[in-house]
């Protein structure tokens, strides 16, 4: 039984191959911060997450939920939103997609029929979900501060 602990402990630590599950007619009530894949078929009631330097990816699939703030590298939104999305990488925006929040993204595909109530913001400098870019740089990349 230890064997099979350490098993899924290095598994876990591994990353992106993983996919979690939030299925139809589920909800969940509280922030996630994910590693790996995520899909919601269900509701989520909290602010979705995950580290802008992983390969993170959220897919939310027609029926889908998320009433909070979603900060996640890659994003795939089919089903409705309420909230900000940040998306540090790519977003795609599906035909049945509904966003009522301002979206910042640094690649984004929009289909025929997607919805977004509020601002789509370019952030092709965004190194990261939710950080604004830097004001500028010196040659040695250390940030200028703005006056």
């Amino acid at each position: 039984m230890l064997r099979k602990k350490e098993k899924h402990v290095t598994m876990a630590s591994t990353g992106s191959n993983h996919t979690t599950l939030i299925a139809r007619q589920t909800e969940v009530t509280g922030d996630i911060h994910f590693r790996g894949n995520l899909v919601i078929e269900g509701k989520v009631k909290g602010n979705v997450s995950a580290h802008s330097d992983s390969d993170a990816r959220l897919q939310i699939v027609e029926g889908g939920v998320i009433e909070g703030e979603i900060r996640v590298p890659q994003v795939v939104i089919n089903g409705n939103v309420s909230g900000d999305v940040f998306a540090a990488r790519h977003l795609e925006l599906a035909s049945k997609a509904m966003v009522e929040g301002n979206v910042h993204y640094k690649l984004i595909e929009m289909m025929k029929g997607a919805q977004v109530n509020g601002a789509l913001v370019s952030n092709a400098d965004l190194s990261s979900a939710g950080e604004p870019p830097m004001i500028g740089y010196s040659e040695d990349e250390t940030v200028i501060e703005a006056s």
